[in-house]
């Protein structure tokens, strides 16, 4: 198991990306939160169990936690346990789908929340290769995260938090778009309730991502595969929990919080983790010229301390060249906080496209008929610059 500083070596750092400010905001942080309520949907994911914990050391007076994966809730009570014991307040998680009759009782129950944390989403690029999981990440992206938000405004939530991503600054992947579309159903509903968000690094060794799939390969025997050509920005899981808390408790109404680009956060390739992953296990990476030589060695390298690499360029739809938090249109406040960049939007939105958009897409479920095409148009036309290419390779065709 990889702890925070094992994972900021790998990643190429020495130091917390977000130390400082956290410790200057700590004990107005601690103020806040030790006399607020919280729901955190999609609570026990990867960030969603960081920002559960950030929130829980600092003792909630409630806090809810909702996901659909029962296992996960599972391990982040033993985790939160193990790790912080107790607190005066409510602690209580609860296996439910958001866009369920069962989650909507449940918020007609109780639904008093100061503060309301959506980690949920679709987040991998993958999941647009189907028309049928797009039109799910379409859901779970913008259309659950709007109702969300309308049950927070008739609760009389105090503030709604969400998670955006660095991909929705000037998407080229169908994830990326829906995040940015996600965003302008914010700007509506910022009228009504105050919201901020987040724009992300990739999370180092996250559920789900490549990094993680390390781990993975090594319990199975099996090799490594990884692009050569890639380089992202990555933050560890606590981090991604901090940024998240900060911009929840301090971010003002349609503000986004990002990670500075500075010497401290830097881009790294898949590969190169790859290599420095397999030396702090004690394995040399032997680099291999297809996925069979890789499939084949992995039954003898390991006894001689190598591990069967195979790094090739990216040729799959929906992989960016570049990382980017914030676009030359959007105003930016760089000096509020030391490692924390802030963009500064206002509501602005096409409500016609809006409501075109929610009524097309909704009108293609009630028919439980569509293909990607159709969903594709929908997205140009909300997003008219999107340039989106579909090369007709997919993540999934790969090791």
């Amino acid at each position: 198991m990889l702890n925070e500083s094992k994972i900021l070596n790998l990643i190429g750092r020495k130091e917390e990306l977000f130390e400082e400010d956290v410790n200057q905001y700590d004990r107005e942080l601690k103020k806040i939160v030790s006399s607020s309520s919280f729901l955190v949907i999609g609570g026990a994911g990867a960030i969603g169990q960081a920002v559960v914990k950030e929130i829980f050391k600092r003792n909630p007076k409630k806090i809810h936690i909702v996901d659909i994966s029962e296992n996960n809730l599972t391990e982040l009570v033993r985790d939160i346990r193990s790790s912080f014991g107790y607190i005066d307040g409510e602690f209580k998680t609860f296996a439910l789908d958001i866009g369920s009759v069962q989650y909507d009782s449940f918020i007609k129950s109780d639904g008093q929340y100061d503060y309301v944390l959506n980690l949920s989403a679709l987040k991998h690029v993958r999941s647009e290769e189907d028309a049928y999981t797009l039109m799910r990440m379409v859901d779970v992206n913008i259309f659950n995260t709007d109702k969300t938000i309308k049950q927070s405004i008739k609760n009389s939530t105090k503030k709604y938090f969400c998670v955006s991503t660095d991909k929705a600054a000037n998407p080229v992947n169908l994830m990326g778009a829906s995040k940015r579309i996600m965003e302008m159903f914010l700007m509506r509903r910022s009228k009504d309730i105050n919201i901020s968000t987040a724009r992300f690094a990739n999370v180092a060794f996250s559920d789900g991502s490549l990094l993680h799939g390390f781990n993975q390969r090594i319990n199975k025997r099996q090799p490594i595969a990884a692009p050569s050509d890639i380089k992202r920005y990555f933050v560890t899981p606590k981090e991604s929990g901090e940024l998240c808390l900060m911009s929840c408790i301090f971010g003002e109404n349609r503000e986004i919080f990002f990670p500075k680009l500075s010497e401290s956060l830097h881009l790294i390739s898949f590969s190169d983790i790859a290599v420095k992953y397999l030396e702090y296990i004690g394995y040399d990476a032997h680099i291999c010229n297809s996925e069979e030589e890789a499939r084949n060695l992995v039954t003898t390298l390991p006894e001689q301390g190598k591990w069967p690499c195979f790094f090739t360029p990216s040729d799959t739809t929906g992989e960016k060249d570049f990382e980017e938090f914030y676009t030359s249109h959007e105003k930016l406040d760089m000096d509020k906080f030391k490692n924390l960049g802030i963009i500064k939007n206002k509501p602005k939105y096409d409500e016609s496209k809006l409501i075109n958009f929610e009524d097309t897409l909704n009108k293609l479920k009630q028919n439980k008929s569509w293909n990607k095409k159709l969903i594709v148009n929908e997205f140009l036309k909300i997003i008219p610059e999107f340039k989106y290419v579909d090369y007709g390779k997919y993540l999934n065709g790969k090791m």
